[in-house]
């Protein structure tokens, strides 16, 4: 399930996708590497322009996969692992090159916040929710009185993840994370996560051969990896066995179980949209400056009427296409959905899908749809010119994460530009010049 996937955890400890790099600044997509959540994988922002993904280098293992699986093997029965288990799960089991070149896949390209967030409301996506909504109205509302989590967010969720179940991801999940734990970039975390997996088969809530998911291990209709799963899932339908894959009520209630556990308040919105004053001071949109809703009104920030109940609450300023764009106040739930896939323009599109199913979620202003985002390389050029004038955006990895942001609003104050850490073209190019 923008800010460096951070995914993410609730189930993001590995993502999706390929889309490794983030959107800048706050508007980056979709988490591809959460720490320990479900990872959206039907929804990721594709890229704008064709062009031939960056390959991390290639680091050969020092033994064979054979060789590999055979210790993991003795590791996993001493982790309690049946071995007639291991055995049949690791039936004709090889590395899988599709996987590993999606792992060292970095998208050049990303698209903007304003394409991401019209594409995850699409007219088919919000009519589809609307429908399962009614459709699923007895199993929601018993999940609402269980686990306290608001039906129309939990959908949004399920049509972000997974395009409501039919898109969960083909790939097994034994080979995905065997293939990881043997030559990936993160093989400890794979490592982890296929251990996991097995403990899942020997529960028995799904067969080797059923358990599909994404190139990253993550699975089921809701998008979880292993040890999410190993934590969060329910059998809420009753037929013993915890089926994210073939049972929406087992997947809806366990992604709403891992809310709940991420502190979700029911009843409350995720975002606000509000107005700034003319002279505003932009380095207040930072997602470690929290203030309660009343103090941002009392800065000049203009909320909603319907608002008013929420005073008291503690918020912080998202500027998800920097100051030129719409603003929101984001609150505790924000941040749960934040623990699901730890990128703010996910978070942001799963709030405004919730409301657009009740006729909400319409977004007031302007995008600046003139601004084209960096790409990676020019994040990463970014990152070194702001090292080498002085300021500190931590390494020059092409993710605009809290450091770079930092320096951003550090250079522009230096400039007298409007300081919100949002990292643009005019900002790259006044930074060549120098």
């Amino acid at each position: 399930m923008f800010d460096a996937p951070a995914p993410g955890q609730m189930f993001r400890s590995l993502a999706v996708a390929t889309s490794l790099a983030l959107l800048s600044s706050c508007a980056e997509a979709p988490a591809q590497k959460p720490a320990s959540a479900p990872l959206p994988q039907a929804s990721q922002p594709a890229a704008k322009t064709p062009a031939a993904p960056a390959q991390a280098p290639v680091v050969m293992p020092a033994i064979s996969f054979n060789d590999w699986r055979d210790g993991f093997r003795r590791e996993a029965l001493a982790n309690g692992i049946d071995a007639s288990l291991f055995d049949r799960a690791f039936a004709g089991i090889t590395p899988d090159p599709t996987v590993i070149t999606a792992d060292r896949s970095q998208p050049e390209f990303t698209r903007p916040v304003w394409e991401y967030l019209e594409g995850a409301m699409s007219t088919y996506r919000v009519r589809k929710g609307q429908a399962l909504i009614a459709e699923h109205a007895a199993t929601l509302d018993a999940i609402e009185q269980r686990f306290g989590v608001d039906r129309e967010p939990l959908v949004a969720i399920w049509g972000m993840e997974s395009s409501f179940g039919q898109f969960m991801g083909d790939k097994s999940v034994i080979r995905s994370l065997a293939t990881l734990a043997y030559e990936g970039r993160r093989p400890a975390f794979a490592h982890e996560q296929l251990l996991a997996a097995l403990q899942i088969l020997q529960h028995g809530d799904i067969q080797p051969a059923s358990m599909l998911g994404s190139w990253a291990g993550a699975m089921g209709q809701t998008q979880f990896i292993p040890t999410t799963y190993n934590s969060h899932a329910v059998d809420f339908d009753g037929d013993g066995r915890r089926d994210i894959w073939n049972s929406s009520a087992d997947a809806l209630a366990s992604a709403a179980h891992y809310l709940q556990a991420s502190g979700w308040r029911k009843g409350q919105p995720a975002a606000l949209q509000v107005q700034l004053p003319a002279g505003f001071d932009y380095a207040h949109a930072d997602a470690d400056i929290r203030k309660s809703v009343a103090q941002w009104q009392a800065m000049g920030v203009q909320v909603s009427p319907q608002a008013a109940s929420l005073a008291g609450e503690s918020a912080s300023l998202l500027l998800p296409a920097g100051h030129r764009g719409p603003a929101f106040l984001v609150l505790d739930n924000f941040r749960a959905i934040l623990k699901y896939n730890n990128s703010s323009s996910y978070a942001l599109a799963v709030s405004l899908l919730g409301e657009r199913f009740d006729g909400g979620g319409q977004i007031v202003g302007n995008w600046p749809r003139d601004e084209r985002p960096l790409s990676r390389s020019e994040r990463v050029e970014l990152q070194e010119s702001l090292s080498a004038a002085g300021y500190d955006p931590g390494s020059a990895d092409g993710i605009i994460g809290a450091n770079t942001r930092k320096a951003i609003r550090g250079y522009q104050q230096r400039l007298g530009w409007p300081a919100d850490g949002f990292p643009t073209q005019k900002l790259l190019e006044n930074l060549r010049l120098q």
